[in-house]
């Protein structure tokens, strides 16, 4: 994507073009296309004058290296002073122009100490220091036909992280549980996703949380708009450096390393980048663990002593105990794993409660096993589904809509 570090001589309208520009009125909207900059390819720049307040958007794409890519520059001459009735208007109009992937149907904060259903609402403050010191933590747990999959798993993790991040809790375990069921219960989705936050909380924009009121909970009820798409993937192995392990095993909101791992995955046409430990051993992906059939039919998983303990990888590691019995595997190890070792297996597979259980076909330019689907991930998928529509109720909790 083209920045302006990328270009030769600074863009102004006045230096590009002789356009002028005639009075236009409050809602009158004016619109240049198709002007061409030296060296810069196509360009199209609008001015957009709304009540006395003009905002121009200059969309910039280099054709030479990233044909197609635009790059949003936008230049504001005004900034109005809103009340804050017009910053709700605002947001919710934001919200409902916006169509993504996910919908927000339900959001907890115990700064306003209760539920809203109004995406223009589900805000936190900007010094609560989980936003701009990054000391905050969270989880998530699934919803499935009603149910919410192992959550009580994915609380007490939640807790350990809050205590490795040295996070108070805001209310004891058995309240944060029924906030959470009941936050859910408010959004009425049977199917899709909660995740929740502690923070050390709002107070001021110093380091030490010292300032800081009290902690907070946050959490919001998210439905995804597409279905799950179970095909294998291809993974790259990562060169962005992974987390010490004192920060690796819990799982904090400082994620910067993950979204780099993930976009350099992602600019090398692959899903994820796996990550390797300090001694050069398999470690995970981004956000989703990672496991291994070997051609010896074992199931390996990497140690978790220096990578986030997976709920739903510890999950599989007990619904794989059902394969052996079958003779699908002849066991199940966790332990150190080298590249060779992986690249080597018959089957990859990723693990998480976003991805379940993924085939990897493909790891850097070797591909795994046969170059299909394995036959033990796609049965550890179809044990975890399973699972999640009519596993036990120490990892199902209905909710009461």
């Amino acid at each position: 994507m083209a920045s302006l570090s990328s270009l030769t001589k600074p863009i102004s309208l006045a230096s590009h073009t002789s356009t002028k520009f005639s009075d236009h009125s409050p809602n009158s909207l004016a619109v240049l296309k198709n002007i061409s900059f030296n060296g810069l390819g196509f360009r199209s720049f609008e001015l957009d004058v709304v009540g006395g307040r003009s905002f121009e958007s200059l969309r910039v794409a280099n054709n030479s290296t990233q044909a197609g890519a635009l790059a949003e520059v936008t230049q504001i001459s005004d900034a109005p002073l809103l009340s804050c009735s017009e910053v709700i208007e605002r947001l919710r109009i934001s919200q409902e122009s916006y169509k993504g992937k996910q919908q927000y149907l339900a959001m907890y904060s115990s700064l306003f100490g209760g539920i809203t259903t109004d995406p223009a609402a589900m805000v936190i403050p900007m010094d609560d220091h989980m936003v701009h010191r990054g000391h905050g933590v969270f989880d998530t747990a699934a919803i499935m036909d009603g149910y919410l999959y192992e959550l009580d798993q994915h609380l007490d993790r939640i807790i350990r992280s809050a205590a490795m991040a040295k996070i108070s809790l805001p209310f004891d375990r058995e309240s944060i549980r029924r906030i959470l069921i009941q936050t859910v219960s408010a959004s009425k989705c049977r199917e899709g996703s909660l995740r929740y936050w502690l923070s050390a909380g709002p107070g001021d924009f110093q380091l030490s949380p010292s300032g800081c009121r009290k902690p907070s909970l946050y959490a919001i009820v998210i439905q995804d708009q597409l279905p799950a798409d179970q095909k294998g993937l291809k993974v790259v192995t990562s060169s962005i450096p992974i987390k010490p392990p004192q920060f690796a095993v819990m799982k904090s909101v400082n994620y910067l390393p993950n979204v780099l791992s993930k976009m350099e995955a992602e600019e090398n046409n692959g899903y994820a980048a796996i990550w390797l430990d300090d001694e050069g051993y398999v470690a995970e992906g981004p956000n989703m663990n990672v496991a291994f059939v070997t051609k010896e039919k074992e199931l390996l998983m990497p140690r978790f002593d220096k990578i986030l303990s997976g709920c739903t990888a510890r999950r599989v590691l007990i619904l794989a105990e059902g394969l052996v019995k079958e003779g699908k595997l002849r066991g199940i190890r966790v332990g150190n794993i080298t590249v060779e070792e992986g690249k080597k297996a018959d089957e990859m597979m990723l693990i998480g409660s976003g991805v379940l259980v993924r085939s990897v076909l493909q790891w850097d330019e070797q591909v795994i096993g046969n170059g299909k689907d394995g036959p033990v991930s796609e049965a550890l998928l179809n044990l975890v589904v399973e699972d999640m529509k009519s596993g036990p109720h120490t990892v199902r909790v209905p909710v009461p809509y």
